[in-house]
């Protein structure tokens, strides 16, 4: 395994290394079976539920599946070493068309994804890491075991928790908030004055961000649509996972968990608008993949549900409080850029048309110049 990289503990797959049951599905300070530590012949780092890597050096090449951890890389410096993507779109590369110094160009990065996820594309790219939780190779993309443990012997260890969402039933060992995630990433990469840079500036943000909301809590509806225009919707509730951090940040409260409406990502289904029109949400966030302008977002969204018999009646549509909800997969620099946009959506008489980050300050510290 490249950089001396090994395994430690039974633990690969489904299940846990050295947590005790109460640490499942927490965000709790790390264990002491978890810690970083380093020596005259390398450094290990350690995450659930991979165990213990160990190096010799930082990885010069690594892929992400999912556009989370990809985000984190990037906010790391090590963007040129980023070979692959699961899926271009869900990676949203456009926000950092917006800070000086910082280009990601999907266009260059091998899409993983092609009907199917093959063990032929990680030959191929022969990269020295791969952030993704092997459980998502098994679960998620249908790998078995032993196709992991292939890849993983020899091309390159796997490195990563899936933390987008808390749904999954296989997911029995512990979460990561996403700063936890970040710091994992940022000590394999030996990154750790940039990512305390980040999570001080992300500290700063919250801070302000939430000294400003209002004391009472929108009732939110998350939705991506069936088609656009859309006819129906499929429901994201808004947990504990990654993809929701910054709705939690605002302080929102869930219109379809509180009227028992079940996450998409468990049961698969659908909501009309005669059942939307029974929730009646305050606001409703509409996610959609992708780069999307407002133009799009009003042409196909807006127009089409203040147009509709049943979504014209609906409170969120005649007071103009449907807005775009973002991507699924956000790291620290997506997310500032999700947040700065859910807060205009959310709360316009105070936020508006407002700048939340400073996007000289976010490109300094991807570029080393803070």
């Amino acid at each position: 395994m490249k950089y001396g990289g090994t395994i430690v503990g039974t633990g690969l797959l489904a299940g846990c290394v050295g947590i005790d049951e109460g640490e499942t599905g927490t965000d709790d300070d790390d264990s002491p079976t978890e810690s970083e530590t380093t020596d005259e012949t390398g450094y290990s780092v350690s995450m659930e539920p991979v165990g213990t890597l160990e190096f010799d050096e930082p990885p010069e090449t690594w892929l992400a599946y999912t556009g989370d951890y990809a985000d984190m890389g990037v906010a790391l410096g090590q963007a040129d070493g980023l070979s692959a993507i699961g899926v271009r779109e869900r990676f949203g590369t456009h926000h950092y068309e917006e800070l000086p110094g910082v280009s990601v160009s999907s266009a260059d990065l091998t899409e993983l994804w092609n009907e199917g996820t093959g063990k032929e594309v990680f030959y191929e790219l022969d990269v020295d890491l791969h952030v993704v939780d092997p459980n998502f190779m098994e679960h998620r993309l249908g790998w078995s075991e032993d196709d992991v443990g292939e890849i993983a012997d020899n091309v390159a260890p796997f490195f990563g928790n899936t933390g987008f969402t808390r749904v999954y039933d296989w997911h029995d060992y512990r979460y990561y908030s996403m700063y936890e995630a970040f710091e994992k990433l940022a000590n394999v990469f030996r990154e750790r004055e940039r990512y305390e840079a980040f999570s001080a500036y992300h500290d700063e943000i919250l801070a302000e961000v939430e000294g400003r909301l209002p004391s009472s809590s929108p009732e939110l509806a998350v939705l991506y649509p069936d088609g656009i225009p859309p006819e129906g919707f499929y429901p994201y509730l808004i947990g504990e996972g990654t993809q929701s951090k910054h709705w939690r940040d605002l302080n929102v409260d869930d219109a379809l968990a509180a009227a028992g409406i079940k996450d998409t990502q468990t049961d698969g289904g659908t909501i009309d608008y005669e059942t939307l029109l029974e929730i009646d949400p305050d606001a409703i966030a509409i996610r959609i993949q992708g780069e999307i302008t407002e133009e799009y977002f009003e042409r196909e969204i807006r127009s089409h549900l203040r147009d509709h018999a049943v979504a014209g009646d609906l409170r969120a549509v005649r007071n103009d409080r449907v807005f775009y909800g973002g991507l699924t997969y956000q790291g620290p620099i997506i997310h500032l850029f999700q947040l700065e946009r859910a807060a205009r959506g959310l709360y316009p008489e105070e936020f508006g048309g407002e700048r939340l980050f400073d996007r000289e300050r976010v490109a300094d510290i991807v570029t080393g110049d803070s």
